[in-house]
């Protein structure tokens, strides 16, 4: 039996439906979309439809985690640089936007970028022509852009961590991932379509007990669809039987309530110091706790900690 999807996201929610009839709605036009979910909703997996259905979709799709570039190669990795830009420059290099011509480009995380960044990125958008770093000529650019984040946008407005003027023209129009938690009737189709293709890799069938599905259901998934195909994964491979139990899932095997909930009011108290003390910002905020900014976000998502 087939199972309801669109594109390569699997939904029949009310929430996923409205998500499915915006990617319709806006893949033909060129305006920039901001996609706004928590960590595992699948943001790229709605960039790349928006994409696969363009009039761009024979272009170039590019992906640019903007969390992951260290700072001083933020405007290289976008923009581009001459030979000699800066020390190491030995070619030139096109960035992101110029390779994305004639395509799309995703912009994931985009509130993580420095605000020197956000003031080049602004007129790329609104002019659709970019400078390399150390260049002098001006390149026109025909691109469309996708940006994502989990950040609260308006909020770091608010403190001065990211413009207002680009954030309103990344938000000329906007898609909502609704969480897993909110998907009434999603998860035993995206466990079944996860298990599917699990069994195809491993050639053998996987398939959840009872008992286990009955856990799926208890469990909040604050990592959401990822969360739940990483799990998933681990599990079908521990399995011998080919019927997951419940005890092959690591969150039934997971310490005690009454202590996770003891660490995790800690791990909570400490965040929110460091994201006061940091003015919302999440990299600095991580560099103190000594995590990395996804395991931040992990556990800003995981506590609803608004930010």
């Amino acid at each position: 039996m087939a199972l309801p999807s669109f594109d390569s996201m699997v939904g029949a929610s009310s929430g996923m439906l409205q998500v499915f009839s915006l990617i319709e709605k806006l893949a033909p036009s060129d305006l920039t979309v901001l996609v706004l979910g928590e960590t595992g909703t699948g943001k790229e997996l709605v960039a790349r439809s928006l994409h696969r259905r363009s009039r761009r979709h024979a272009g170039p799709f590019l992906a640019l985690n903007c969390a992951a570039i260290p700072t001083m190669l933020v405007e290289s990795e976008l923009f581009g640089s001459e030979r000699g830009a800066y020390t190491g420059a030995v070619t030139a290099h096109a960035g992101f936007v110029e390779r994305a011509h004639g395509g799309t480009l995703f912009l994931d995380e985009v509130g993580e970028l420095p605000l020197q960044a956000q003031a080049k990125l602004l007129r790329v958008v609104e002019d659709r022509v970019v400078q390399r770093v150390g260049g002098v000529k001006p390149r026109t650019v025909d691109v469309r852009f996708i940006a994502a984040t989990l950040q609260d946008l308006p909020g770091l407005v608010q403190c001065g961590g990211f413009r207002r003027d680009l954030y309103h023209r990344l938000d000329e129009s906007r898609i909502d991932l609704p969480p897993l938690r909110d998907r009434n009737g999603d998860l035993d189709l995206l466990a079944d379509a996860i298990l599917a293709r699990l069994g195809d890799d491993l050639r053998r069938e996987v398939r959840l007990s009872a008992a286990a599905r009955a856990a799926l259901h208890r469990y909040p998934w604050p990592g959401n669809v990822r969360e739940l195909e990483n799990c998933l994964r681990r599990a079908a491979t521990a399995t011998v039987s080919g019927e997951i139990g419940p005890d092959t899932l690591e969150f039934v095997r997971a310490a005690p309530r009454r202590l996770a909930e003891r660490v995790d009011g800690a791990i909570e108290a400490a965040i929110r110091d460091g994201l006061r003390r940091h003015a919302g910002q999440q990299s600095p905020t991580a560099a103190e706790l000594g995590i990395t900014v996804e395991a931040l976000r992990t556990h800003i998502a995981r506590l609803g900690i608004a930010i």
